[in-house]
Parts: structure tokens; sequence; C-alpha cells
């Protein structure tokens, strides 16, 4: 894998980390894919500080999913850029589901997840759009954008999700973000630099997203919300309610809903 894919390691251990403390998230799946990988992470890549981020991040995309299911149903569901992140087993939903990432990842997701009438996995860069040419159109599709959209450049993005509003009806969008700031920071110190990556890219506000892509912002979403904070306990929650998920994260760090 190249070093982008290699960051695909960073929210697996976390996941995995939570998991078997028994807070944040249940995923089992990632434990065991973590204790067959054991990839070595360097040190800001394997703080639990980091992977309480990581754990806390996956559940509100996980809660966001199941509740937008409640309201679509039927939708197709896109998970782009989906490393070995076990979601569709998390969700444990009842429709069609693709997930989606570089050709050399999804040979090794092969190896642990098996397809079936209703869960598919396509081998693309999400940024050749030919990927949906295998997804049959529809009236709803649900579409998770989780740790990537900071590799790629605004205009990329743009050309992306406007290749998936021509695709479908109606597009519901969860995607997190580097604001530009926290872009620049990145090159200084990241746990992403521990795995080779340098070249990350930041939003600048909400709307940059709206640009030639038919959606329209709808809300930002909390990624350290109160209820999975109050999971961790005593030092730890202190630490981390005011380091973490603090005013400075905020600034760095986005979580953004869009519809169509």
């Amino acid at each position: 894998m190249d070093n982008v894919n290699k960051t695909l390691y960073i929210p697996l251990y976390g996941k995995a980390l939570v998991s078997k403390k028994g807070i944040i998230l249940q995923d089992k799946k990632a434990e065991e894919l973590w204790e067959q990988a054991q990839f070595p992470l360097k040190s800001k890549s394997k703080s639990k500080w980091l992977a309480y981020y990581m754990g806390m991040r996956s559940a509100v995309f996980d809660q966001w999913v199941k509740d937008t299911l409640k309201k679509h149903p039927k939708a197709i569901v896109l998970h782009l850029g989906c490393g070995l992140d076990s979601r569709v087993l998390r969700v444990d939903c009842n429709t069609i589901w693709y997930d989606i990432d570089f050709p050399e990842v999804i040979t090794e997701r092969k190896l642990h997840y098996t397809e079936t009438d209703l869960y598919h996995m396509i081998a693309s860069d999400i940024r050749d759009t030919t990927f949906l040419d295998s997804i049959p159109k529809a009236d709803n599709a649900i579409v998770l954008l989780e740790g990537v959209s900071m590799y790629l450049k605004n205009d990329e993005l743009q050309k992306t999700l406007a290749k998936l509003t021509e695709h479908f009806g109606a597009l519901s969008l969860l995607v997190d973000c580097y604001t530009p700031f926290a872009a620049k920071m990145s090159k200084i110190k990241n746990p992403i630099n521990d795995v080779g990556v340098k070249d990350v890219f930041g939003i600048a506000n909400p709307q940059v997203l709206e640009n030639g892509t038919g959606l329209t912002f709808i809300q930002e979403h909390q990624l350290t919300p109160k209820h999975l904070i109050d999971q961790l306990k005593g030092f730890e929650k202190y630490v981390f309610k005011n380091v973490y998920a603090g005013k400075t994260s905020k600034k760095l760090y986005k979580l953004y809903e869009y519809g169509n």
C-alpha cells in the first residue's frame, strides 16, 4: 500500500482499542483485524487520545447512518474510502451497501469480508467516478466520507460529489474535514506523518462543498458528543474534554452534513 492507504491502520487501531476497552464503539471485527495486522504504528498515531477520537468519530457516523436509514430505508449506502472499516456489520442494515476504496485496499479487504446480494466492494480511486457505472441509479443514496476529504483537493472533492448527485435522485452526505489551518499544521504535526503523509487539504467553510455539486449544507455535527466523552472516566475524561475536544480541536476539524 502507498502512504495514504496506510493511514487506514490509524482508525483501525483506534476502533480496536476502544472496543477492547468496552467503551464508545463495539467493533469485534476491528479487534480481530488489528490483532492480525500488527501494523507498526508510531507513538503519535498509537496515542490513546487519538484512539478515543477515532472511536467517537466512527460512532457518530454509525448513528447518523442509522438515523438517515430510518428516513430513507430503501436508500443505497456508499462508503467512500472505506479502508478496513466494519461499519456495514456495526450498522446491520438491510439495504444495498457499497464499500469503495483503492484497488490495493479492496484486495486486502476481500481477505476479511465476503460479498453478498446486498453487500459489495468496488476497487477504485473515488476521484475516478466511473465506479458509479457499477452502481444502479436509485431514488436515494447515503454517502459517507470518513477520514477521506483531507486527502483530496477541493476541486477533486467537488467533482466527485457532483457526479454522485447526478447519479442519484437524492443524496444524504456526511463528511469530516480539516480546516485550512489544520491542513497547514499537518505538515508539522499530525499522526498521519508517522506513515509518511504530508500533503493534506482543508475546507474553509461548509459552503465550499456546495459549489457545483448540487448539494446544500444542512448542519454541522459534533465529532465528540458529550454522551461519548462521558464514557471516559476521571483524569482521562478531564484531559480529553478540555484538550482533545476543546476549542482548539473545533477550530481544526469539522463534521458537515449535506443533502439535495
